[in-house]
């Protein structure tokens, strides 16, 4: 009896810290939220707070074309009747300096690589911190830190600031602040919710990966006009404002609410013949003995499957981050039957590439839950995405309407894997068996497959600034080889689950069978 005493007194002070916000709707509800209600709340919290982190992230993109306007890649030349930049001087402007000079390209590839190094190695120690710290609190600083830098970097604009180094090492701290939001939200969303249907759902919540580069291109597109300066301090704002909902209503874990688990949305065994799935979010009495010690940064990257995956991320990042940092100057650069395209113009057009990337992470999720085989789903479309490429860039130049068509589709084969490994299967390995219960390792996992992506994702952006001077086909061909290596080294892993199908299939009406992701952790 004592012991429920001590357990139960920590959980009644826990219920006097719930978020200011929730405080408020139970006072106008006059009674607790449901168990339901949170993980609605958690959802669409966590939903707006990544996809103003992309927002904020996407921005960077739409003022190149502004920053650098004069640098005219050889296929745009080809296609157009014109054979002098005339044409880019009077669409795009005479540019800031010092990006407008001959190496401008290279210097805004450099911010790139600076802003994702950064940004890679402080996913590490965000997933370390976010396993220890209360994440409402830790996700907050950085979306406030990220709003704050991302503006400065605008406010060069109407400071008439022309250092470079002044704005590398802006996009450098802003990097770091960038590096908080993966790690807490899917930790966040991890503590409610468990693997049913895990795929599915995380790949429709990853949309907002998606929807916040749309966000961010439209937005950054439409005030172009009034100055790049306004591109960026707008968003800047978005994030920091959308940081403050997070302070006042994100519920972290149900314990820190007090909300009574309710174990049919974190649990559902399996029918009979197949394996029962751990939930992600586990009951108190089970986990309390568990949850005293983080999981170490060396002992995570032991997990089986955390290696292969994170190296992975690593290339379907750089080809992702490549898109997300290039697409709007590449097309703005290349004459699309016959024709240039203004900055703003480019700049909507890019978002097709992620309204692409939303159907492609919930395809991937569903497919990867209906298979259930991660590797198997996450290959398949590294493998399709070397084809799309290679037609994007030959025909993509032909029409309008063959580039959409032809970005909608990259954008599904991209983004469909990156969707699906930093999510469902940064959840299923944060929770994996040899883990023995231990529930505080997700963010840590995340981070740690996240951060080797981030990693690619800086190089990507980085080589292609020095690459596209040459050539956009050299371009091209790397992002087609990157795309190659990330589906090869999911090799073993598709081989384990092919090997569990058979054995599946062979099995029938006989003894147990092993699944696939049984399979993977042999």
């Amino acid at each position: 009896m004592g012991t429920m005493s001590e357990d139960s007194e920590p959980a009644r002070h826990r219920n006097y810290c719930k978020p200011l916000g929730i405080r408020f709707v139970e006072h106008i509800n006059n009674s607790a939220l449901s168990f339901k209600t949170y993980q609605a709340i958690v959802l669409i919290v966590t939903f707006l707070a990544y996809a103003s982190y992309h927002a904020a992230r996407k921005t960077t993109s739409i003022v190149k074309s502004a920053l650098d306007p004069n640098e005219t890649s050889d296929l745009g030349l080809k296609f157009s009747p014109f054979q002098t930049s005339y044409l880019h001087s009077w669409i795009l402007g005479s540019g800031w300096a010092p990006f407008n000079g001959t190496d401008g390209t290279a210097l805004l590839g450099d911010i790139d690589v600076a802003f994702l190094s950064v940004y890679a190695m402080g996913m590490y120690f965000s997933g370390h911190i976010g396993d220890r710290k209360n994440l409402r609190y830790f996700l907050t600083i950085g979306m406030v830190g990220t709003g704050l830098f991302t503006s400065l970097f605008g406010v060069g604009y109407w400071g008439n600031i022309h250092v470079f180094y002044y704005y590398l090492i802006v996009q450098m701290v802003a990097g770091l602040f960038q590096s908080t939001g993966w790690p807490s939200v899917v930790a966040v969303v991890g503590n409610w919710f468990g693997k049913r249907k895990r795929g599915l759902i995380m790949g429709i919540w990853n949309a907002h990966t998606s929807v916040g580069n749309i966000t961010g291109s439209l937005v950054a597109s439409a005030l172009l006009n009034y100055g790049w300066g306004w591109s960026m301090v707008v968003p800047g704002l978005m994030i920091a404002f959308v940081g403050m909902v997070v302070f006042l209503f994100l519920p972290v874990s149900p314990d820190s609410v007090g909300a009574d688990v309710d174990e049919d949305d974190v649990s559902s065994p399996k029918k009979s013949g197949e394996e029962v799935s751990e939930p992600l979010l586990r009951s108190r009495s089970e986990t309390r003995n568990n949850e005293d010690k983080a999981v170490e940064f060396i002992e995570a990257w032991k997990i089986p499957g955390v290696a292969p995956f994170a190296l992975c991320l690593f290339f379907a990042k750089l080809v992702a981050y490549t898109f997300l940092y290039w697409l709007p100057f590449y097309i703005t650069h290349t004459a699309i039957d016959g024709k240039y395209l203004s900055s703003d113009a480019a700049g909507n057009l890019s978002t097709l590439f992620d309204v692409g990337g939303v159907v492609g992470g919930i395809l991937a999720g569903y497919i990867s839950d209906h298979l259930d085989a991660r590797a198997i789903t996450a290959a398949s479309f590294m493998y399709c995405t070397i084809p799309v490429l290679f037609l994007y860039r030959i025909y993509g130049s032909v029409s309008l309407t063959v580039n959409i068509c032809l970005l909608l589709v990259a954008g599904m084969f991209v983004n469909g894997p990156y969707a699906l490994i930093t999510t469902a299967v940064s959840a299923d390995l944060g929770t994996h068996s040899s883990l023995k219960g231990n529930s505080r390792a997700l963010a840590t996992v995340t981070a740690i497959i996240d951060g080797t992506g981030s990693i690619g994702a800086a190089i990507g952006p980085l080589l292609t600034g020095y690459i596209s001077e040459t050539s956009w086909n050299s371009v091209f061909i790397m992002l087609m080889a990157s795309a190659l290596v990330a589906g090869l080294l999911l090799t073993r892993l598709v081989v384990a689950e092919v090997a569990a199908k058979i054995d599946h299939s062979r099995s029938q009406g006989g003894a147990t069978p092993q699944s696939p992701s049984a399979a993977l952790e042999a």
